[in-house]
Formats: C-alpha cells, sequence, structure tokens
C-alpha cells in the first residue's frame, strides 16, 4: 500500500516550517511515499524539492481566491493569488493539473464556502475530509452531508491530509492507495484507497505562529 500526504508547507510558506531535511526523512522513515508541498501562493521550493527527491514529492500551491483557498496539485507554474475561484481553476486545468479542495467550510483557515464548492463541483478533482490540523474548526461532519447529497449522480475523490506547518504533524493523516501515485491515476486511487485520519499533536498547532514568530524575529 501507498501513503500520500496532499496538503503540506515548507519554509517557504510566511507560516510554514518544513525544511529540505524534513521532507526527505519523513519520506526516508516510510511513513510516506508521496507528499505534496502546497505552500501559500508559492511553488518555488516545491519545484526545488521535486528536482532533488523525484516523484516522492508532488508540486502544488495553496491559492488564496476572492471565495477562499484553493490547491492546484502538479503545477509548474505559480498561479497569482486574488482570482475568483473560477479562473483559479481554469489556470490550474491548464497546466492540466488537479483541483483539491481544502478544508472546506472553514472559517477560521479561508476554506471555500458550500455555495462555492457548489458552483464549482464539476470542476473539483479531489476534496479533503479530513484536515490533520482541525482539531477545533474541523467541519467533518458537514462536508461527508454535502458530499452525500450528491452520492448517486458523483463518485468523490476524497484525501485525508496533515496540513503540516512542521516536522510533529507530519505522518499523521494521509491517504492509502494501492499503487505508486502519478497524476493520471491519482483521481481514481483515492476513490478505491482509504484514507488515515488522525489529528496532530496539540503542540503542533502552534507551529505556523511560532513559524512566523521565528521569521519576524
Amino acid at each position: 500500500m501507498i501513503t500520500v500526504d496532499l496538503h503540506s508547507h515548507s519554509i517557504l510558506s510566511h507560516d510554514g516550517g518544513l525544511d529540505e531535511n524534513d521532507y526527505a526523512r519523513v519520506i526516508s522513515s516510510g511513513k510516506l511515499q508521496h507528499i505534496a508541498i502546497t505552500d501559500h501562493n508559492e511553488i518555488s521550493y516545491a519545484l526545488k524539492m521535486r528536482e532533488k527527491m523525484g516523484s516522492a514529492i508532488i508540486v502544488g500551491e495553496e491559492i488564496m481566491t476572492k471565495q477562499g483557498e484553493i490547491i492546484g496539485l502538479f503545477l509548474q507554474e505559480k498561479i497569482d493569488p486574488g482570482l475568483a475561484a473560477e479562473d483559479t481553476i481554469e489556470r490550474i486545468k491548464q497546466q492540466k493539473g488537479l483541483v483539491y479542495i481544502p478544508h472546506p467550510f472553514e472559517t477560521v483557515r479561508s476554506g471555500i464556502s458550500q455555495a462555492t464548492l457548489l458552483s464549482i463541483l464539476e470542476h473539483v478533482d479531489i476534496i479533503e475530509i479530513f484536515n490533520g490540523r482541525g482539531i477545533f474548526t474541523n467541519k467533518n461532519r458537514e462536508v461527508e452531508e454535502f458530499l452525500a447529497r450528491f452520492s448517486d449522480s458523483h463518485s468523490f475523490a476524497t484525501a485525508a491530509s496533515s496540513d503540516a506547518h512542521c516536522v510533529f504533524g507530519t505522518g499523521t493523516s494521509y491517504s492509502i492507495v494501492a499503487s505508486e501515485v502519478v497524476k493520471e491515476n491519482l483521481v481514481v486511487q483515492l476513490r478505491e484507497g482509504t484514507v488515515h485520519a488522525t489529528y496532530a499533536p496539540l503542540y503542533s498547532l502552534l507551529c505556523p505562529k511560532m513559524n512566523v514568530l521565528r521569521k519576524l524575529l
């Protein structure tokens, strides 16, 4: 079985803290076979790590749209923030990337609303149903109820991800699929796979604020 985490933040994110050694340790430990680096509105660190570590790294970007955050996976070029959700998705698709919805319906972490998700649903590839940092903010039940409304007409690809901002959050939540991940098979693999959904340690929730403070100092 192959484990894949589709949401993490490197030192390039303003609140991220995972560096090259952290990613290398996570992969070499065997906890994960694939991890996406999804920095806020940036992809340069992900590209660098992909070059060094190969297919173990998925290049992504957590993009702030006018309606909330959307992740593009398997990108080659950065997508500018501040666009409408529909325009952001169009730019992801132009790169033949995958559209991933992180922490939907959350307000603290800029998740998109139900209305927005409904308006773009036909263009979405993967929906995050469990976020490892969502101990106090998760909307898991609301997401499940939303998806259940369309279960007769649509088979959704769903994922659990760590949203790790430091090494303590890695390897806690991830998806489990049957074989090696490539862009062309990921959606089908997730539909047929399972998730390992465990919240990150409470102290790891402090990582984003500590990372911001450390960078300011």
